[in-house]
């Protein structure tokens, strides 16, 4: 039997900018992203390509045609794809809250709108064969918490017009679980929003960071699963709260990052605290990547479910000077190579 070949192995760039800026560390350029990805290697494989933050310092939200195509000639040069775009969607960015007031949730579909405009054209290129755009709720839990049921609703609303305008270009929305975004802050609470959006190309993306911290409540602890005090070495209880987590969102899930969390959370730069993203071999990661990673590509009855096309590694808030080592990226990649060894499958080319 040949090797596995699916689901494709991507590094993403936003690590080089989000947390990164004036109240921390300089951003790191999308050509640096792109080199560091495409030079790592393992036992003779290499990434197939890297998500898009698309946003400055990275990719213009307004490019042109000529400053797209250079970014897909880039990742050409490197044998890289491009896979799923994170939109700009955040205020200071020129998005704004998803339930603030209709100038904001205007913004908001505004930039949803020209991430699928970029999305479209880099399809149209030949450099992306799949992927989705990425979104949030661009607000914070407590000033959800302040009216629950209409805040939901409003996101909901914002979410069900960005998914209409998305898919007049082809475009699935994936809304990221992490609990730093009002109305996706509890894996209940995720649910919830997802059900209320109803349209058929909203989806989940599940990151293991983010939602390992599902399990403990953070900023929703009428949704804790694991007790307080948990004690990380009972793996038994740690993976019935992963199996109840992921039964609830893999039906949902449309994008998968692959990554390791200790339990703990971080912020870096202007980002609020959410999971903390440790490297793949932090000795205090609590995730058995490989096997736990299985969870969301696989079925309730350890059935392949084949519906994620390319996984992704958030490194996101990762220290400059450890994003500049060689080394992380291929104990990245060597994580990522096991998961596609024991979930992947083969297509012929």
């Amino acid at each position: 039997m040949p090797e596995n070949n699916y689901p494709k192995l991507h590094n993403a760039s936003w690590p080089g900018v989000v947390g990164k800026g004036p109240d921390s560390e300089p951003p790191i350029s999308i050509d640096t992203m792109i080199e560091l990805t495409a030079n790592a290697e393992v036992d003779g494989v290499k990434f197939d390509g890297f998500d898009l933050f698309a946003a400055d310092p990275h990719l213009d939200i307004d490019s042109n045609d000529d400053g797209i195509k250079e970014l897909a000639d880039k990742a050409r040069a490197k044998n890289l794809e491009i896979g799923s775009l994170v939109a700009p969607v955040w205020t200071g960015t020129g998005g704004g809250s998803a339930m603030g007031s209709r100038e904001e949730r205007d913004q908001f579909v505004t930039q949803v709108r020209k991430a699928c405009v970029i999305g479209k054209k880099l399809r149209d290129l030949g450099i992306r064969p799949n992927g989705v755009i990425r979104i949030d709720s661009s607000v914070d839990p407590s000033s959800w918490a302040a009216d629950p049921a209409g805040n939901t609703k409003l996101i909901a609303q914002t979410f069900r017009e960005a998914c209409d305008v998305a898919a007049d270009y082809g475009e699935s929305l994936a809304a990221e679980g992490e609990i730093c975004w009002g109305g996706m802050h509890g894996w209940k609470t995720m649910v919830n929003t997802l059900e209320a959006v109803d349209r058929p190309n909203i989806g989940f993306q599940a990151d293991m960071a983010h939602t390992l911290l599902y399990l403990l409540g953070y900023n929703k602890e009428d949704e804790r699963i694991l007790p307080k005090d948990f004690d990380w070495s009972d793996r038994a209880t740690l993976t019935e709260g992963l199996k109840t987590v992921t039964a609830a969102l893999r039906p949902w899930t449309i994008d998968f990052h692959v990554a390791q969390n200790d339990g703990t959370v971080f912020g870096s730069g202007s980002h609020d605290k959410t999971g903390r993203h440790c490297q793949a071999s932090d000795p205090n990661g609590k995730l058995d990547i490989a096997v736990d990673a299985g969870h969301w590509l696989r079925d309730e009855n350890g059935n392949l479910t084949k519906k994620i096309r390319h996984i992704c590694w958030d490194g996101c808030m990762f220290p400059n000077d450890v994003m500049m080592q060689p080394k992380t990226w291929n104990d990245i990649l060597g994580a990522m190579i096991k998961v596609r060894q024991q979930h992947g499958w083969y297509e012929a080319p």
